[in-house]
């Protein structure tokens, strides 16, 4: 069985260590003496673009065995559409999984977008379909909706782009969307709809990912509520004669042993201040997969070690970046051991992610991946 790896492209600036947060990988901030991407020469900007940059990422991804990469939306980055445009030149066959709302796009106008982009590309166009976890970043976007109704929109969007894209001239008129007598050009119309990843825990996300997603996919999860969950959303998706597969997103800590590994997180979590590690429980929204993560104690944690989850899974990622809470921690055997295990429980493929991100896409390719396929567990169980 193949497995597909994906790789993060930071839309956001991105940082040289874990061990500080701070963003001196691109322009987001102000420049200082020792950024890079751009950087200073005499106290100037060097030249370099951020965009350059993240084309360097792209590339060392593509080298280092990965079919594509994510790139996220969120209010504080680049848009993905015209990133994944620029990066598709510095490029041969990697794929760009674009992250975005439905709701803020018109069906139509998105599936023509869509195709054209998949024309120019010869193919690369991947999607990551959020629909929003809420509170006030949802109002950022101008979105009213609630958080049934913003999946109901969804799955209505889904329904027009691809009635639009293959079955035109399409007619609808529903709760959220109407078209008549749409249609795609024929040379747009013959492409291949982009392959749909789609996200979110809740009851309703599972029904609209039931009906459209190719792959379900996941924040990492504490590994029996992640295999509970997939189960779910496999049986949910039988029920309509459909197939489903399931892919996890995850941050990763891979060094040539263990106790390095774990020195990271004890360096990055000694600069979190206790202020950060409050807010982090003061999260608003009403994402069900970040309430599904908020008893892992990240507040009161003193110490790295309060926040093991289990062998090598770090539940306090989001105190060190932005992003996931938990993640896989240790030697390369032990990074590809893990993931060989979330193999076993169904995932079928992965986003990977680790900073600095231009360097840790060639190590995780480099010392990771060749070790999957069970060579991994049993080198550690012959170690053991």
């Amino acid at each position: 069985m193949s497995i597909d790896f994906y790789w993060r492209i930071p839309t956001h600036g991105c940082s040289s260590s874990l061990r500080e947060r701070s963003s001196n990988r691109g322009d987001w901030t102000p420049l200082v003496p020792g950024n890079q991407a751009p950087g200073l020469v005499n106290g100037e900007p060097d030249g370099t673009s951020y965009l350059d940059h993240m084309a360097e990422i792209a590339r060392a991804a593509e080298i280092s065995g990965f079919v594509g990469g994510l790139l996220p939306s969120f209010p504080m980055t680049d848009d993905p559409w015209v990133i994944s445009a620029a990066l598709a030149r510095a490029t041969k066959a990697f794929r760009f999984m674009i992250a975005f709302q439905p709701g803020f796009l018109n069906p139509v106008r998105a599936a023509r977008m869509s195709a054209s982009l998949q024309r120019a590309t010869n193919g690369r166009v991947v999607y990551n379909i959020i629909t929003g976890g809420g509170g006030p970043a949802q109002r950022w976007w101008g979105d009213p909706f609630e958080h049934d109704d913003r999946y109901g929109r969804t799955t209505e969007f889904l329904d027009v782009m691809k009635g639009v894209w293959k079955d035109g001239p399409f007619t609808h008129k529903g709760r959220f969307y109407e078209v008549e007598d749409a249609a795609l050009a024929p040379a747009l119309g013959r492409e291949d709809l982009p392959t749909i990843y789609f996200s979110g825990s809740s009851e309703a996300a599972l029904q609209s990912a039931a009906r459209h997603a190719d792959y379900y996919l996941s924040w990492l999860e504490p590994f029996p509520q992640l295999a509970q969950k997939f189960d779910q959303v496999k049986s949910r998706t039988a029920e309509i004669g459909r197939g489903i597969k399931c892919a996890i997103r995850v941050e990763v800590v891979a060094r040539k042993t263990e106790e390095e590994a774990w020195r990271e997180i004890e360096r990055g979590f000694a600069n979190v201040k206790a202020e950060s590690r409050e807010a982090f429980g003061e999260r608003r929204g009403d994402s069900v997969g970040v309430r599904r993560l908020s008893g892992l104690g990240v507040a009161e944690a003193r110490d790295y070690r309060d926040l093991i989850v289990s062998p090598n899974v770090w539940g306090g990622f989001s105190l060190l970046r932005p992003g996931p809470a938990l993640g896989i921690v240790g030697s390369y055997e032990n990074v590809a051991a893990r993931l060989d295990e979330l193999i076993g429980l169904g995932a079928d493929s992965f986003i990977l992610a680790a900073t600095p991100h231009l360097e840790e896409a060639y190590r995780v390719g480099e010392e990771v991946l060749p070790l999957l396929g069970h060579q991994a567990v049993q080198r550690l169980e012959a170690a053991e």
